[in-house]
């Protein structure tokens, strides 16, 4: 049987992305088979789309690092035909085709099971990106910061880590101010929980001191280069920043001195390979915190065929908060 996804093929000048009509046995080897609900938009997805990064090596591909949707067979004794579950990174829509295609076969131990109280949909609004930032907050907490520990500040807040991330501070009884260049924001930030709204300009040079003011007892940084680098210079003495991004850059331009004078931990947060327990501790976590009115309020729905569109778009700044993949509509 055959099923719609969104090819990424070579072409003489780059690559084209277009829906085709994609056979079952071209599927990649696996002991699982989701039919998918829905899968997300991530601004690695654009790259991918765009030909840019060079991410995938070997076409053609589906792109879409995650996806939720409905298991339709399984080798595997870990699932059964109509389990509902997650699939969040190991690469899936880089080396391994994703989301972007009614159907998709991998190994068990990608998998998650949907926790209780949220839909296939839901999660999708939540995606990769609302996973990283719970996995940003969970590493924050286990450093010791907690809702009395003072104000919290996340960068790129507008975006789909950010925008989750202010969501879930607000939510756990924190303090947030939200960093973006986007004055039009500002409400919605503002309604996600943001308390304060700090002009992207004041941390997008290189600090002009190796130590500014004690102002934030942590931070969520979705932006790294001179962005994170400032961040670090406002870090209460033992505060923790939980660095996720790198939409500015992959440079840190930065001194020791944060981390041997206030003793400021950096949080190294990476979603992709995160262990399983890990993960589940995390989906469970945003089930029951996330506030499903704000999360609705920062989500977008796109059908499949809109997707190459929405792609230039994360590209190029024009999104806020979620996109959710209607890989069905």
């Amino acid at each position: 049987m055959s099923f719609k996804a969104i090819l990424v093929e070579q072409a003489e000048k780059g690559v084209t992305a277009a829906i085709r009509e994609v056979g079952e046995e071209q599927l990649p080897e696996g002991d699982v088979t989701v039919a998918i609900d829905y899968s997300t938009l991530n601004y690695k997805d654009g790259l991918i789309l765009g030909g840019l990064g060079g991410l995938v090596k070997r076409y053609p591909h589906v792109p879409g690092a995650d996806f939720a949707g409905t298991v339709e067979s399984a080798r595997s004794g870990k699932f059964k035909p109509g389990d509902k579950v997650i699939l969040n990174g190991w690469r899936v829509g880089e080396v391994q085709w994703g989301g972007y295609a009614q159907k998709a076969r991998v190994k068990p131990e990608w998998l998650v099971r949907l926790p209780d109280g949220l839909s296939t949909k839901e999660a999708m609004a939540i995606g990769t990106a609302g996973y990283t930032a719970m996995l940003a907050v969970m590493a924050l907490e286990q450093h010791g910061i907690g809702p009395d520990s003072g104000e919290i500040l996340v960068t790129g807040a507008a975006g789909g880590v950010g925008s989750v991330a202010v969501a879930l501070l607000a939510a756990l009884g924190h303090t947030v101010a939200a960093s973006t260049g986007r004055p039009e924001t500002h409400p919605y930030l503002r309604a996600l929980g943001a308390g304060t709204i700090v002009d992207r300009a004041e941390l997008a040079e290189a600090p002009k001191r190796l130590l500014a003011s004690e102002r934030f007892a942590g931070g969520i940084d979705t932006v790294g280069s001179t962005t994170l680098a400032n961040l670090l210079t406002q870090i209460k003495y033992r505060g923790s920043v939980a660095a996720c991004g790198l939409a500015a850059g992959n440079d840190l331009p930065t001194t020791v001195i944060p981390f041997i004078i206030r003793g400021v931990n950096l949080l190294g947060i990476d979603s992709v390979m995160a262990p399983l327990p890990l993960r589940v501790e995390a989906w469970r976590r945003l089930a029951t915190v996330l506030p499903k009115a704000k999360l609705a309020a920062m989500t977008e729905m796109v059908p499949l065929a809109g997707v190459v569109e929405a792609a230039t778009r994360i590209l190029t700044g024009g999104v806020r908060g979620r996109l959710v993949v209607d890989v069905n509509a």
